[in-house]
């Protein structure tokens, strides 16, 4: 069972106004040192203890093990199953989706979030967190856990803001950093991590597609 952790307004006023006015954000107040510690220690024995799989690319019957498009780990966690630095990473991620279904009536439902750990030299190709046939990921929340991450390690998330590709942002993943944007709308990749790097990924769901106003 999650734990009950407040998220003040005025932390989350500002991601709300960005996702408002261009669909993404890249925020750094939600999660104390402490917590981020926290989070970054329970991956970490997580993976010494072998419980990461490969990740695969699809859904269901059509997911796969596809290296050229990504090489990173993954561990899916569970809300009602988290001890108490997952329960706060999902208190304080609930605090999110309650803003954002109170400002665009979103209609998000759940969040679905796993471990990620790229060893050194792993990636993600160029995607769209959205399957063919499921429009249930709406808003992708990417939270990093990295200690002490130097600009020369690379394992940069390059999100991209035009349909060409043309233009783009690339987010650090330093520790602390969350990165929230629009599942269906922006393209993305991970760049070749030149050391370990762990993360938190997640996909606030719905139901059914709605009409949010983008």
């Amino acid at each position: 069972m999650t734990q009950d952790f407040e998220v003040s307004p005025y932390l989350l006023g500002p991601v709300i106004d960005n996702l408002a006015e261009q669909g993404w954000v890249v925020d750094r107040s939600l999660f104390t040192v402490e917590e981020i510690r926290l989070l970054r220690e329970e991956c970490l024995i997580n993976w010494q203890q072998g419980k990461f799989h490969e990740a695969a690319v699809g859904r269901a019957a059509q997911q796969n093990r596809r290296s050229e498009i990504r090489s990173d780990s993954v561990l899916w966690l569970e809300p009602e199953q988290a001890d108490s630095a997952a329960s706060l990473y999902f208190s304080k991620l609930d605090a999110v989706r309650q803003a954002v279904n109170q400002a665009f009536y979103m209609g998000l439902e759940d969040l679905e979030s796993h471990f990620a750990v790229y060893p050194q030299g792993a990636f993600y190709k160029k995607h769209l967190d959205r399957f063919r046939d499921d429009d249930a990921r709406a808003l992708t929340a990417v939270l990093y856990l990295n200690d002490d991450w130097p600009a020369e390690a690379g394992g940069e998330m390059r999100l991209y803001l035009d349909e060409e590709g043309e233009r783009h942002v690339d987010v650090r993943p330093e520790a602390g950093t969350l990165a929230l944007f629009l599942s269906d709308r922006f393209w993305h990749e991970v760049l070749p991590a030149g050391r370990q790097r762990l993360s938190i990924t997640g996909w606030f769901r719905r139901r059914m597609a709605t009409a949010a106003g983008w």
